[in-house]
């Protein structure tokens, strides 16, 4: 699963890239064609307390990929096609969920000051725009060929809702739906969270009112990418101290990670024992003999059934040993659709 950060030069999105991912990416004024990769790991202090309670050797996080999105975009102008250059636009296609980076502090290499709402507009407009297009040129030809049953209504309708300045994603499309439009990479229908970049002396983590209201429902953030970027450039020790000095109790790198996870709608079901304790992302309602091939494929073929317990209710017993002695691991079938949280030890034989 893949993060696209998108924003405008001057924006800082490298930066953040950067600050998320411990990498050190070219950041600096000028139009970036090329892009960045890199995986970050999602903060679960549950899996830290089964490695403690099991004395496990390993411990392993779930990670999200995150690409920094090169391309040299510039803002929408009024009156005029997408922004967005093609190259950019393939690249956020082939993500699964973005993040639109908002500017909200002054950048000396650029004439205009900071205007997050400015920038949330033309963000929402490139998007809108660049799924306006395909879905026209494909009504256009529908009148010339057969297509899928619906296609033609609900093409009208997605143009009608995209013309009216929304997004796809606010339709409350179904599944079928979201099936007959999957050919078309949309981005206005992806998974979405804007992140207000801000100035490093004036962060607070608090977001404006009127960039809340600006995003239509959509998830808003606040994060400042030059504090970040140098908290990972410390010493983890040293790090409680930073946060102490510039006034903040913890880093928002965390409870950004999080919420985008939260946008892929992945969950983390967990293993644990003495070599490993472990979170395994996956899909929100996978059933155990799915998710049993995320751990390995000779699990999933050779499926027989799932032990399954939540983990308050773990923690609660003092471990599996003794959840074990207490009989309180259910035992789940292959259809079971797996919660957050569950810990689970699959048995198998292949």
């Amino acid at each position: 699963m893949k993060i696209g950060i998108v924003g405008y030069p001057g924006s800082g999105k490298t930066t953040i890239f950067n600050a998320l991912t411990g990498l050190r990416a070219d950041t600096g004024p000028g139009g970036r064609v090329h892009e960045n990769m890199g995986a970050i790991k999602v903060p679960d202090s549950r899996v830290v307390t089964l490695a403690e309670m099991h004395h496990s050797k390993k411990l392993v996080l779930a990670a999200v990929g995150f690409l920094d999105v090169g391309g040299g975009m510039g803002g929408a102008k009024a009156g005029s096609s997408s922004a967005l250059p093609p190259d950019v636009i393939q690249a956020m296609q082939g993500c699964d969920a973005l993040v639109l980076v908002l500017r909200a502090f002054a950048n000396p290499a650029l004439s205009e000051g900071p205007d997050p709402l400015r920038d949330l507009g033309n963000l929402q407009a490139d998007l809108i725009l660049s799924d306006l297009g395909p879905l026209e040129n494909r009504l256009g030809r529908l009148t010339k060929e057969p297509g899928k049953p619906g296609e033609k209504e609900l093409l009208g309708r997605c143009i009608e809702h995209l013309e009216g300045g929304a997004p796809l994603a606010t339709m409350g499309l179904g599944e079928a739906e979201w099936g007959i439009l999957s050919g078309f990479g949309s981005l206005s229908g992806k998974p979405a969270l804007f992140l207000l970049n801000q100035e490093e002396g004036d962060f607070d983590g608090a977001v404006p009112a009127t960039v809340v209201e600006a995003a239509g429902g959509m998830p808003v953030l606040a994060m400042s990418g030059k504090i970040e970027m140098d908290i990972t450039e410390l010493p983890e020790e040293e790090q409680p101290e930073f946060l102490a000095a510039m006034g903040l109790d913890s880093s928002a790198r965390d409870r950004f990670v999080q919420a985008a996870y939260g946008l892929l709608d992945l969950i983390s079901f967990l293993t644990t024992g003495e070599d490993e304790s472990r979170a395994w992302p996956i899909a929100r309602g996978t059933p155990a003999q799915r998710a049993a091939g995320k751990i390995h494929s000779d699990i999933e073929r050779g499926f027989i059934r799932a032990e399954v317990i939540a983990y308050d209710e773990l923690v609660a017993l003092g471990g599996e040993k003794q959840a074990r002695d207490a009989g309180r691991l259910r035992l789940e079938g292959k259809t079971y659709l797996v919660q957050d949280g569950d810990v689970v030890n699959f048995r198998f034989n292949v």
